[in-house]
């Protein structure tokens, strides 16, 4: 099984964040886990969230910005990969001039009704 990033059209997870699903079980013969790559464009955040049943991995690929997990802040760069166990509240924030790129794999695979939002979201215009 083979997929292509530029072949994958993105969408807006709860948290604010464009997603492309690059291996999904709704889309994919891959089972226990889901992987995708997301978008956060300089000087916007994620919505802080957190997943109930989801254990995921962030592992930055470009760009730089802030990580909130938990009741920590810290600095986070390409390279740097972050574990987020299920219940702990996270968000991620792009700082720079560049977009953020983030792989994100899920386990199990990422869902909206695991996605439980932790701050209001914006009156609709």
């Amino acid at each position: 099984m083979k997929t292509r990033l530029a072949d994958i059209a993105p969408y807006i997870t709860r948290d604010g964040s464009e997603i492309r699903e690059l291996l999904h079980p709704g889309q994919h013969p891959v089972q226990n886990q889901s992987l995708a790559e997301a978008v956060v464009y300089p000087g916007q955040r994620t919505w802080l969230h957190r997943h109930h049943a989801t254990e995921e991995i962030y592992h930055l690929t470009a760009g730089e910005g802030w990580m909130t997990l938990g009741a920590k802040r810290f600095a986070v760069a390409a390279g740097d990969s972050v574990l987020i166990p299920p219940g702990t509240p996270h968000c991620i924030e792009a700082g720079g001039t560049t977009p953020l790129h983030i792989l994100c794999c899920c386990s199990p695979a990422y869902t909206h009704a695991d996605t439980e939002l932790l701050e209001a979201l914006p009156a609709a215009e």
